[in-house]
C-alpha cells in the first residue's frame, strides 16, 4: 500500500474544499489557532511513517487525552471501574448535564466530559503523584519525554469550565466522586491541555492496535481482553453523540478532541493521527473527519 501518495491525495482534496466549521472559541486560548492548518500522520505496525502538511506542530488534544486516563484507571481497577461510569453511547452532547442528572450522576460512558472528570477521580485516589503518572505513561506510549501541557489553555479553560465544575458537584452530591472539585477540574484541565503532534499521537495510538496485545507501560497494563474494550469504547463513543456517524462513514476505532485532533486505529495494520481546528457542530473536525473518511476509503480498509 502506498501511504504517501494516498496522504498527499487527501492533503490535496481537502485542501481543495472549503474550510468550514468554527474553532473552539469557548476555551478562549483554542480560538487564537491558525483555522487553516492541517497536518496527517500514519504509523504501519512495521513502524514506516508517513505524513502530510502540519504533522510535526503540536497541538491541543484536548479530548483525546481520556483515551490515556482511562487506560491507567482500566489498568488500576479492573471490572470494577465500570460500577461508576457507564460504556453505553450517550447520544447527547458531550457537556449535557441532563443525562447525567436522570441517571443518577453514572456517568453515560468515560469520553463524555462527565465519565473523564470520574476517570481522574479515580486516579486522583489510587495514585500517589498522578500527575506525574499520567505524563510519565503518555511519554512512554509515545517513546517521547517532550510531552507536557499548555499552562494558557489550562488557565482558560479553568476560568470557562463553570459545567464541568457542575458535574463533578452533581456527582459529589450523588456519591460517585472523592476528591474535591477543585483538585480534579486542575488535573483534568491539565490533562486536556497536554500538547503532541500527529506523528507522537499516531505513535501513542498504535499500542491499542498490536492484535490486541497486553502491553505495559510506566508501569501500567492493559491485557489483550482491556485492549478489546477500550477500542470497542474508542468506536461506540470516542466521538460524542456523532460516534455512529463516524463507525459507518470511517468505521475504525478512534478518539477526537475539539482541539481539532482526531486519533485512531486500524488493528494490526496501522495508527493515524490528524489536525485540522476547524470543528463542526458536534465537536468534530470537519476535515480531519473527512481525511479519514478518504483514508479508508482509499485503501479500502476499515474494522468491518
Amino acid at each position: 500500500m502506498d501511504y504517501q501518495k494516498i496522504l498527499n491525495e487527501i492533503a490535496l482534496e481537502v485542501g481543495a474544499l472549503e474550510n468550514s466549521g468554527e474553532v473552539a472559541d469557548y476555551i478562549p486560548e483554542l480560538a487564537k489557532v491558525n483555522a487553516d492548518k492541517f497536518g496527517i500522520h500514519l504509523t504501519t505496525m512495521n513502524k514506516e511513517y508517513f505524513a502530510s502538511g502540519d504533522s510535526e506542530e503540536k497541538f491541543s488534544i484536548q479530548s483525546i487525552s481520556k483515551v490515556f486516563s482511562l487506560a491507567m484507571a482500566f489498568s488500576l481497577l479492573g471490572e470494577k471501574l465500570w460500577r461508576r461510569v457507564g460504556v453505553e453511547p450517550s447520544g447527547n452532547p458531550f457537556n449535557s448535564i441532563v443525562q447525567l442528572e436522570y441517571e443518577n450522576g453514572i456517568p453515560r460512558n468515560p469520553f463524555v466530559n462527565a465519565g473523564a472528570l470520574v476517570v481522574v477521580d479515580v486516579l486522583l485516589s489510587e495514585l500517589k503523584d498522578p500527575e506525574a503518572d499520567l505524563f510519565a505513561f503518555v511519554q512512554s506510549l509515545t517513546g517521547s519525554n517532550e510531552i507536557s501541557y499548555n499552562k494558557l489553555v489550562a488557565q482558560s479553560e479553568k476560568e470557562t469550565g463553570y459545567l464541568n465544575a457542575a458535574f463533578v458537584n452533581m456527582m459529589k452530591a450523588k456519591g460517585n466522586i472523592v476528591n474535591e472539585t477543585d483538585e480534579i477540574l486542575d488535573f483534568y484541565y491539565k490533562q486536556c491541555s497536554i500538547e503532541m503532534t500527529c506523528r507522537e499521537l499516531a505513535a501513542a495510538f498504535l499500542h491499542f492496535g498490536e492484535n490486541g496485545m497486553s502491553y505495559e507501560h510506566a508501569g501500567f497494563s492493559l491485557t489483550k481482553s482491556q485492549v478489546k474494550r477500550l477500542n470497542a469504547l474508542m468506536l461506540s463513543c470516542g466521538f460524542y453523540d456523532e460516534s455512529g456517524q463516524f463507525a459507518f462513514k470511517v468505521g475504525l476505532a478512534g478518539k477526537s478532541g475539539v482541539g481539532g485532533g482526531i486519533a485512531a486505529v486500524y488493528p494490526e495494520e496501522f495508527a493515524v493521527a490528524v489536525w485540522s481546528p476547524k470543528l463542526n457542530k458536534k465537536g468534530n473536525s470537519v476535515r480531519g473527519f473527512h481525511s479519514l473518511e478518504l483514508l479508508t476509503t482509499k485503501t479500502e480498509s476499515s474494522i468491518f
